[in-house]
């Protein structure tokens, strides 16, 4: 079939995901921008003047990536999920799936929904950053690159999680339950030199510690683990989840009833 028929497939599929959170911009922009102002408030602001410095920055500087990032992470992750198994609820993946178009275009167009809802709240949630701290950014390319990485990353975390739901309470367990305690014990708030030697070891297991470093690197220029182990842990899980993604799409486990 002719390559352009599957990127008019991809670009449908990528306009659907676009319009469907924009339609709804109440319930999936605005909250992830009253929810960081209230962490930019309260650990910036009451608790980091106490805190003082961080890393030679202040402390508001030196939680604002990690905080974009924490957004970008669960909002990437909640759209594909909750897209994915609301097409599969209502059998609208089935039409998809007996459609002459590749499985691998049908992932991206999903995945790629994700990614531009992640960057559309990292770019909300960077300007209201701008209210309390002026932001610097030591390596664009790295900002970038760790930004579609990790959108990209949980995006497609997003659409396994979804093909194994059986309900919609099943969609936010995984962000209940794993990604929210990861993401809060990932470096966030703290740096983890400041933990104990078994707890550093500790906090090296956790996937997210490399993303948030590596992101915070691109804007402050510092970061608790290397830059090269950060991205090949990102690439690397890219690869296998997609792989996972692309292989349960193919059977249509979870999908075909």
């Amino acid at each position: 079939m002719n390559p352009s028929v599957y990127w008019i497939a991809f670009k449908s599929i990528l306009i659907k995901e676009i319009t469907r959170f924009a339609r709804i911009w109440v319930q999936t922009l605005v909250p992830p921008a009253i929810t960081m102002t209230l962490y930019f408030v309260i650990f910036g602001n009451l608790i980091g003047s106490r805190i003082g410095q961080m890393h030679g920055v202040s402390y508001m500087e030196f939680i604002v990536p990690g905080l974009i990032m924490m957004s970008v992470i669960t909002n990437s992750y909640a759209n594909v999920a909750s897209s994915f198994y609301s097409a599969k609820f209502q059998r609208n993946i089935e039409e998809l799936l007996v459609a002459p178009v590749p499985n691998y275009v049908i992932i991206l167009g999903f995945v790629a929904g994700g990614v531009a809802r992640g960057l559309c709240v990292g770019a909300i949630v960077t300007a209201v950053s701008l209210f309390f701290v002026p932001l610097q950014v030591h390596d664009p390319l790295a900002v970038c690159v760790t930004l579609l990485l990790t959108a990209t990353l949980f995006s497609i975390g997003g659409l396994i999680n979804a093909v194994f739901a059986k309900s919609f309470d099943d969609v936010s367990i995984i962000p209940t339950f794993v990604l929210t305690p990861l993401t809060y014990l990932g470096g966030v708030f703290y740096s983890i030199e400041l933990l104990p030697p078994f707890w550093q070891g500790m906090s090296h297991g956790n996937p997210i510690i490399y993303m948030i470093n590596a992101f915070r690197y691109g804007f402050l220029g510092i970061s608790d683990v290397p830059l090269w182990l950060a991205y090949t842990l990102i690439a690397g899980f890219i690869v296998v989840l997609y792989a996972v993604a692309h292989v349960l799409v193919t059977r249509g486990i979870g999908l075909r009833h």
